[in-house]
């Protein structure tokens, strides 16, 4: 029997109405249209590894992993690699690994070690937080370890009045698994969102929490900031040299359903991370003194008892003027390198700046024109 196609013109106002239809029926894989720009976080699939695809962390400090990404540890004895892997579950080419290397038995009260992404104001303005319409926050993700137990993921509000929610999820088995949280509306006005280009929205996974955050009961509504309750439950990751934890495929949306994950092309997602984070070296090169993969000139002249170069672009518009970090590509310094010698030119400093160009001066005043070598990275991370 053929099937019959109906046009739009026969088919009457309102004959079709969501009460008509069953729980279900209908899935996101039989909408025959994209739905894009969902995900709030960016680079969830791991693909993006500017900065290199391995790093080991230190005590007080944030470490900026694959791009957006970071691992945060506050007074611990506790180590950790965080490298790129492919260990994934299916539909995904990489994940985050944390591996443990140096094992922490006896937390202090004020021990974290956080996992997180920054969201800038901007990106969040849809959420409507601290209106009377705002909106459900929806998180997915894939968690694989061997440290079975409780874990909790954490909203911080960072901007006007500080704010936070919690929600845990439990690992059972070592497989690679999709977790589903859905946080609260915000209504409270003095938590708002502000539309600009700063921190407004912190999400973080947590992997050690001491004493200090873990009085109470979890604080699963939203609440002015606070440390008591913020990782009630929490398990030790790092209580074994053992202990490895996996993650990918993050997603965070407005409402109260977690779509499939959505998957941006490799050169999309590599755009977005440029806005916080661009590197002069080859894809796929770690930023390093004596390294010149991907080098390239720049056309000095005379300017003053110095050099200039001329402006220099970004290949994206950056959040705010970054942090410009230079290299010397055939020696272990900062300074440039003239291409026609092993002579160097030193006092290397950035001269001006904006978010989308640059240009760099050098106290050494060889005849000009001239060219030189150099490397560069610009960070203007939240």
């Amino acid at each position: 029997m053929g099937l019959t196609k109906i046009g739009t013109d026969s088919i009457k106002d309102n004959a079709v109405t969501s009460a008509k239809i069953p729980a279900n029926a209908v899935t996101q894989s039989e909408v025959n249209f994209p739905v894009a720009n969902r995900n709030k976080l960016i680079n969830g699939s791991m693909i993006v590894s500017a900065r290199g695809t391995s790093i080991t962390t230190g005590d007080n400090a944030e470490h900026y992993t694959m791009d957006r990404w970071a691992i945060y540890c506050q007074n611990t004895n506790s180590r950790f690699t965080v490298t790129q892997s492919t260990d994934t579950p299916d539909g995904f080419g990489n994940s985050l690994k944390i591996d443990c290397t140096t094992a922490d038995t006896s937390l202090a009260s004020n021990e974290e070690v956080q996992f997180y992404q920054k969201v800038e104001g901007f990106n969040t303005q849809d959420f409507a937080k601290g209106t009377s319409a705002a909106k459900q926050y929806t998180l997915s993700f894939y968690v694989k370890t061997n440290k079975t137990g409780t874990y909790v993921v954490n909203l911080l509000g960072r901007d006007n009045t500080t704010s936070d929610v919690a929600a845990t999820y439990t690992v059972s088995d070592t497989n690679w698994n999709r977790y589903t949280i859905t946080f609260p509306a915000d209504t409270n006005s003095n938590r708002a969102d502000n539309n600009d280009n700063g921190e407004a929205l912190r999400v973080v996974w947590w992997l050690v929490a001491g004493s200090a955050v873990q009085s109470g009961d979890l604080g699963t509504t939203w609440a002015n900031n606070s440390d008591a309750g913020r990782a009630t439950g929490q398990v030790n990751f790092a209580d074994s040299t053992s202990n490895d934890w996996y993650i990918t495929g993050c997603q965070l949306e407005v409402g109260s359903v977690a779509t499939d994950f959505e998957h941006r092309s490799f050169g999309q997602e590599l755009a977005l991370c440029q806005r916080y984070f661009e590197k002069s070296f080859k894809q796929g090169t770690a930023p390093a003194q004596n390294v010149s993969a991907g080098v390239g000139y720049y056309l000095l002249h005379s300017q003053g008892s110095q050099l200039r170069s001329s402006n220099i672009h970004f290949k994206v518009t950056k959040r705010t003027d970054p942090t410009m970090t230079y290299f010397n590509p055939y020696a272990a310094n900062a300074n440039a390198r003239l291409p026609f010698s092993s002579t160097d030119l030193a006092g290397i400093a950035t001269n001006s700046i904006s978010d989308n160009w640059f240009s760099f001066d050098s106290t050494d005043n060889t005849p000009s024109p001239t060219l030189a070598h150099l490397m560069w990275t610009a960070s203007a991370e939240l």
